[in-house]
């Protein structure tokens, strides 16, 4: 068992551990520091050591959760302007043993009907996690106790975000319970209908600690922490693996790690996925890798069907070691993630990696007297339609207990789409940071009727017509073009 601030739970970010492998050369660039902005330091009563990163919210805001403090010590929902100004929405444990929950590790999710939905690892009737629903102005609502079934059958920790896919219902994962007690994917519906899908046993993964992404093709995949068909000693508590896994719960492990030769070079402990615009997955382990000294960590691309490629492999020295989260693609079509340790400051970084494997260190965090910048990101950043990227720190900052942080790295405004796929005549929600004025919108050239609600929300509709490309929407300062094609659905 591990502890995270004081509650306990199976394996569960066991993949932070710290092993050392043989051999060492870093291709990192290190470069002066971007444009870093530390927006706000927690001190406890909003709470502490966030684990996630804030996520755009179509009033504009960024919504966000502390696994710990507030005024309950259950840990907080908040928002944050992009310029700062932070304001509590939620302490969990504001009900009698925690019933609400306590714990929000992973961050939420907005879904097509205007609401927030997220978990937390602990509390909850069965003190084993919650799937709560809560408005943007701060109204939450327990959808789902885990542990609710004898011997923990549906489930228990969960420690990734959920995902909403294309046919309305949301998907996640736990670290623990199930038939073997090594984890679960499930599905819930936004009204809180629960449906366990698979339940892992260690042959096919074990401990999913990160959430789900649902590819083009329809099906959901994500990593275990541990665990997977190929694994064998001495790895027996490292490797994990990637999975594939339809709606109605059919799962196919396509990929285990430390399955090429010896200390793990493929990497291991993997971190979540995302699918790239050239239709790839890529991902960060934890440790592992080909690096010299101590290998510590890998990014890798691995395609649908589970081949699998090293784009680069971390070790303790100035590229930064340990990177614990996934990657996000920026409009530049480069993927930017961070490292949890080390660095020229041994407080973390941020970094750029392009498709190829070129990587260059962005910032290194302590690069400020006491770390009142920030220390140990261990969450994926998101990047705002503003162009910026935003993450957090889980210590650091002027009380050490961690920070929201901004990084311009020079990139342009765009728009972003909620759903990022649907049916003709569908609803869709248009994000963006100006968008006053605007006098066309199109999906892939296709003009759609449409309402400025504000300046971060345009809705439409699907026009007739409509065929996937990119949506493109015309304001007073020129055409902003959305990040990923909106896929038009059958």
């Amino acid at each position: 068992m591990s502890k995270r601030n004081g509650m306990s739970k199976p394996i569960s970010r066991g993949k932070r551990a710290y092993v050392v492998f043989a051999l060492c050369a870093t291709t990192a660039i290190a470069l002066r520091a971007q444009t870093f902005t530390t927006l706000h330091s927690f001190d406890n009563t909003d709470g502490v050591n966030p684990e996630s990163t804030p996520v755009q919210a179509t009033n504009g805001g960024l919504y966000g959760t502390t696994p710990g403090g507030g005024a309950n010590g259950g840990g907080t929902v908040f928002i944050i302007s992009t310029g700062g100004t932070l304001t509590t929405l939620y302490s969990f444990c504001a009900q009698t043993a925690c019933a609400d929950g306590s714990g929000p590790f992973p961050a939420l999710v907005e879904a097509t009907n205007g609401d927030f939905y997220g978990t937390t690892n602990g509390g909850g009737a069965g003190n084993a996690g919650t799937v709560f629903k809560i408005t943007q102005s701060g109204t939450l609502t327990t959808l789902y106790s885990f542990c609710s079934q004898t011997n923990c059958t549906d489930g228990a920790y969960p420690d990734g975000a959920l995902v909403q896919a294309t046919n309305g219902a949301l998907y996640g994962t736990t670290s623990g319970g199930g038939t073997s007690n090594d984890g679960t994917v499930f599905e819930i519906t936004p009204s809180g209908a629960f449906t366990t899908l698979h339940s892992f046993d260690g042959t096919d993964g074990q401990a999913p600690t990160t959430g789900l992404v649902q590819a083009t093709n329809g099906d959901f995949y994500g990593t275990t922490g541990s665990g997977g068909p190929a694994c064998a000693p001495p790895y027996l508590f490292y490797c994990g693996s990637v999975f594939r896994i339809t709606t109605s719960g059919v799962l196919a492990t396509i990929y285990t790690f430390c399955s090429q030769g010896d200390n793990c070079a493929d990497g291991s402990g993997p971190s979540g996925l995302i699918q790239a615009t050239n239709g790839n997955l890529y991902g960060t382990t934890n440790i592992g890798g080909t690096s010299s000294i101590a290998a510590q960590g890998t990014v890798f691309k691995i395609s649908p069907s589970g081949t699998l490629t090293t784009l680069h492999s971390f070790c303790y020295c100035t590229g930064g070691a340990n990177p614990d989260a996934g990657l996000v693609q920026g409009t530049d079509g480069n993927f930017y993630g961070t490292t949890e340790d080390d660095g020229a400051n041994h407080g973390g970084t941020i970094f750029k990696i392009t498709p190829g494997g070129m990587l260059t260190t962005l910032y290194n965090f302590c690069a400020q007297h006491g770390c009142t910048d920030g220390e140990n990101p261990y969450a994926t950043l998101v990047q705002d339609t503003d162009g910026t990227f935003y993450g957090t720190t889980a210590s650091g900052g002027t009380n050490g207990y961690g920070t929201v942080f901004s990084l311009s790295v020079g990139l342009g405004p765009f728009v972003k789409t909620l759903p990022t796929a649907g049916k003709l005549g569908a609803a869709v929600k248009i994000l963006g940071t100006d968008l006053t004025g605007a006098t066309k919108v199109s999906f892939n050239g296709t003009a759609a009727v449409f309402e400025v609600v504000s300046s971060s929300l345009i809705t439409t509709t699907l026009p007739a017509g409509a065929t996937t490309g990119a949506v493109e929407v015309v304001v007073p300062s020129g055409p902003l073009s959305s990040n990923v094609a909106f896929r038009v659905l059958p």
